[in-house]
């Protein structure tokens, strides 16, 4: 049996003990990164971290939950929307609960914990089912969700299914195995006619004067990062949740030097755009995408050529790409992974119609694959 500490801020976390098990997996499960997120002030989240430790009070494992108020139906298709936007105008919480996530709300760690090899997944699975069972009921929230799960963490669905909880989908990940020494290499190795379609962009991009340069001190234009963030954020028609603040560009700039960096993207003498990346060990992270102005134009392609571009000259061996956009990205090669989510309800009398429930009021889009380089299929 592991016992837990359960902390509301990572602030009172020892930063060291952390570390020594969180960036055995990932940067984005680090002390720096969890700073970062918490100092953002993003939405209502209310953040715990904690550390598990077994009977010789060894820390074995580490783990990171919040609350956070959320939209039951985030996927639905579009006849639902509408009809809930329409409630929602009368009645603005109107399917919209406090839950229970145990992850990252920015990116995707799969699976959300880090452990030592002298513990199982299940020692930690029925750890952290404990402590968020004792805290919802105490906080009085309904729903616990626990993602993501990629292909390789599938395996975990039994141990979760024992527990009660429900297996769904959730929206697909994106990423690119970055196997290429140039970004000429990476062009060779398309099928001519994905090419000769990247190549129309990139030359109007080109036409129109943009270009780019990839930035690691960005500290100072985080209030114009953020707003061209919203911009996106406001015309978006897929998912979206998380509503970013100048801070967290800020802060990432600060805290995690040599790892975050922008692309900036300037059209002339104005800066019209920027990807924000994160490198995590030998993976790029693309975590957002901001510009000046919505417009139907060829500039979110050239965008996300500029990241894939960027992955092969920094060396990275897997560019994550990220949720929605998908034929975009899948047209510059990237590959759609499939991730699911864990649910329940924190009581069992209503947990029976709880994965149901979630499966009617949402709809994942499928994103099939596509065979963009010579030799594939």
């Amino acid at each position: 049996m592991l016992n837990t500490q359960v902390f509301d801020s990572i602030e009172q976390v020892p930063r060291d003990e952390w570390n020594q098990l969180a960036l055995r997996r990932s940067h984005a499960m680090s002390w720096e990164f969890w700073r970062v997120v918490e100092a953002a002030r993003m939405n209502d989240f209310r953040y715990h971290h904690v550390l598990l430790r077994d009977a010789q009070a060894r820390l074995v494992a580490v783990a990171s939950f919040y609350s956070i108020t959320t939209d039951i139906a985030i996927f639905a298709p579009g006849p639902l929307r509408a009809l809930l936007g329409a409630v929602r105008r009368l009645w603005p919480g109107f399917f919209k609960l406090r839950m229970l996530e145990w992850g990252t709300p920015i990116t995707i760690t799969s699976p959300p914990f880090a452990r030592d090899d002298s513990v199982s997944d299940e020692q930690v699975i029925g750890a952290m089912h404990q402590v968020l069972r004792d805290t919802a009921r105490r906080q009085g929230q309904l729903l616990l969700v626990v993602r993501d799960f990629e292909p390789a963490a599938q395996g975990l669905r039994e141990s979760f299914a024992r527990l009660g909880y429900h297996w769904t989908e959730s929206l697909p990940n994106t990423y690119v195995d970055v196997r290429w020494r140039s970004v000429d290499d990476y062009l060779g190795s398309m099928r001519s006619y994905y090419r000769s379609k990247v190549l129309k962009h990139l030359k109007r991009n080109r036409e129109a004067g943009v270009r780019h340069e990839l930035v690691h001190d960005f500290g100072a234009l985080a209030d114009t990062l953020r707003a061209q963030w919203l911009v996106v954020h406001d015309n978006a028609k897929e998912f979206q949740r998380e509503v970013l603040t100048a801070e967290l560009y800020r802060d990432l700039a600060r805290e995690m030097p040599g790892r975050a960096m922008v692309l900036l993207f300037h059209r002339g003498d104005e800066l019209v755009g920027h990807a924000l990346l994160l490198l995590d060990g030998d993976m790029l992270r693309w975590l957002y995408v901001g510009r000046e102005v919505a417009a139907h134009d060829s500039l979110y392609l050239y965008v996300a050529f500029s990241v894939v571009q960027t992955a092969i000259e920094l060396g990275a061996r897997r560019l994550e790409m990220g949720l929605t956009t998908y034929d975009i990205k899948l047209d510059l090669g990237a590959e759609a992974v499939p991730v699911r989510v864990a649910l329940r309800a924190s009581w069992s009398l209503i947990n029976p119609f709880v994965g149901l429930g979630y499966q009617l009021l949402n709809k994942v889009p499928a994103a099939g694959a596509r065979q963009v380089f010579k030799g594939q299929g």
